[in-house]
């Protein structure tokens, strides 16, 4: 996906590239620590055997292959992505699983046409922060719901109450140049920080009923060890060591420094906070 005059090239750029890459080599440690943020919104929207469901954002497939298993042969489960490494890894878990009504399209959901209320419902795991244009892209998803179809995401909501998503860069930004402030409504993780916002959006791309409901819980990605690599590695502080590789080994002593508090018998525990969103087609 390397068009240049895409409405999320910049994104599509990351994902097919470096994000994909790193998150396929952290996968499992990313979904350990995402599992509970990922169940409440799969239990918010209730999916039902024979449905046809999109999963946005859908990464290395472990939610689309829930959705999968609870669609049944009668159903489809379709994960859609930008990252063609992601897909691949959720093709073969879907395979060695048996699971054929589990599909995936590398595509990008805020212009992806499948056929018009083609699907029940749409879901998304943190797969919905990263449009350029939300309205346009949540309108899109609408038109490829029947009517009445339902759509449930878990986005996150500030930095401050996320400390895994917070405290690496701020733990190592004192050995990078510093980083210019950011909008907090451009794409990104935070970027439906805003409960607002987020009625907003969706009521403005053709949705009703829309919900927005604050989920907390604890996240456990993996030991010390797996957490230090997990942490090193995504997010702004892995995109600049990327950038800056010789700064690894201090970086890693100063995030090692802040995690340490957070070790637990079962791993680093940290902090989540996030919303569970759901509304219906009109």
């Amino acid at each position: 996906m390397s068009n240049p005059d895409a409405p999320n090239a910049g994104q599509a750029a990351a994902w097919d590239g470096p994000n994909g890459e790193t998150w396929v080599r952290m996968q499992d440690a990313l979904d350990r620590e995402l599992a509970q943020l990922g169940q409440a919104a799969l239990a918010a929207l209730a999916p039902k055997p024979g449905e046809r469901i999109l999963d946005i954002g859908c990464g290395c497939g472990a939610t689309t292959l829930e959705l999968a298993r609870v669609v049944g042969p009668g159903g489809e489960a379709l994960g859609v992505d930008l990252s063609q490494a992601m897909l691949a890894v959720g093709r073969r878990r879907a395979a060695e699983a048996g699971l054929a009504q589990a599909r995936f399209v590398q595509a990008d959901a805020q212009v992806f046409a499948p056929a018009p209320a083609g699907y029940d419902a749409a879901y998304s795991r943190f797969g919905v922060m990263l449009f350029a244009d939300p309205v346009a892209a949540f309108a899109n998803i609408a038109r490829a719901l029947a009517p009445g179809g339902r759509v449930a995401f878990v986005a996150w909501r500030t930095p401050q109450e996320n400390p895994a998503m917070s405290l690496p860069m701020a733990a190592a930004g004192h050995l990078f140049p510093p980083m210019p402030p950011t909008d907090p409504l451009a794409p990104g993780p935070f970027a439906f920080a805003d409960r607002d916002r987020v009625r907003r959006v969706l009521a403005d791309a053709g949705f009703t009923g829309v919900e927005v409901e604050r989920f907390d819980c604890k996240t456990v990605a993996g030991d010390l060890e797996e957490s230090l690599d997990l942490y090193t590695q995504i997010g702004p502080l892995g995109r600049a060591l990327r950038e800056a590789p010789e700064k690894t080994q201090a970086a890693r002593a100063a995030v090692r420094a802040a995690i340490e508090p957070f070790d637990t018998p079962t791993g680093v525990q940290f902090d989540a906070a996030a919303w569970i969103v759901t509304a219906a087609r009109t």
